[in-house]
């Protein structure tokens, strides 16, 4: 990493090249989903999806879309490189966030094999960082399609982030019923003090929509859970959807402090020992 007193000049080498003035509408999305040290990076025309994943069974999606850039230009139709997320954030809060100062970001990279070059500015000191690319991990494809969801709920955050903050951390997994019927939504943990739940009626304000076709009733293991109450404490709204294998999708809409919407998306896989584990 080396300070620089001008910016580098022929733009016209790079592949990709994105500018925002204010960088924190990038790291703190990254941040949502930095559970991992390495994340996979896709870029095409309609921005940026950043990729981490856990065990094979739990996946983070942060979408950076194009809009929320003042310029970015692509070259190819798609650009793909694996990264270590942890140097990423490091290199995007290297001015630590002066209260009522943001730094501008220009983001540029030459192609295959070559570095992200981030190019940081803050009250007129400039920062070049050339973080390493590597080659991309083959993704799970957890095959979540929206014609085979069979329950859907959108709510406001802030209630589910009560109850998350009020789970039984003794218990391994935490149980989602999703029903057209009483309680209609349902988390539930199996601890030491025994089980625990937290209903939430159709009728409820903080229900924005609610769609369940069929009583669905699915345990995770709360280990896989955890990396998402970073984006749930950054969202204002959350969508919960299940698929017919039990499969989780917990998509995050997070405001940005210019207030665009981006979005943060988790897949989780059911717990498989569900039929070993104790009945409520």
């Amino acid at each position: 990493m080396a300070l620089s007193t001008q910016q580098p000049e022929n733009d016209d080498r790079y592949v990709l090249l994105a500018k925002i003035d204010n960088a924190r509408n990038v790291s703190n999305i990254l941040k949502a989903i930095h559970f991992k040290e390495s994340a996979t990076v896709f870029a095409s025309s309609m921005g940026f999806k950043v990729t981490v994943e856990d065990s094979k069974c739990v996946q983070a999606n942060a979408f950076i879309q194009e809009a929320l850039f003042h310029e970015f230009v692509m070259k190819e139709d798609q650009i793909t490189f694996k990264i270590n997320l942890t140097v990423l954030l490091e290199c995007l809060t290297i001015f630590g966030g002066t209260p009522g100062e943001s730094t501008s970001l220009k983001m540029c990279y030459a192609g295959y094999g070559c570095p992200l070059i981030l190019v940081l500015e803050e009250d007129g000191v400039l920062t070049d960082c050339s973080i390493k690319t590597l080659e991309p991990d083959e993704i799970l494809d957890f095959n979540f399609c929206s014609t085979n969801v069979i329950n859907k709920i959108i709510m406001k955050s802030e209630c589910l982030k009560e109850a998350f903050s009020e789970l039984d951390m003794s218990s391994d997994i935490l149980q989602f019923l999703m029903s057209p019927d009483s309680p209609h939504f349902r988390l539930s943990t199996f601890g030491n003090a025994g089980s625990t739940h937290s209903d939430f009626p159709k009728e409820s304000d903080m229900m924005e929509s609610f769609q369940c076709t069929q009583t669905q009733t699915n345990r995770y293991k709360i280990s896989l859970l955890k990396p998402s109450v970073k984006a749930l404490s950054l969202s204002t709204r959350v969508s919960i959807r299940t698929d017919n294998r039990g499969f989780l999708s917990l998509q995050f809409m997070i405001k940005n402090e210019d207030g665009q919407v981006c979005f943060v998306e988790f897949y989780c896989a059911p717990d498989e020992d569900v039929d070993e584990g104790p009945e409520p």
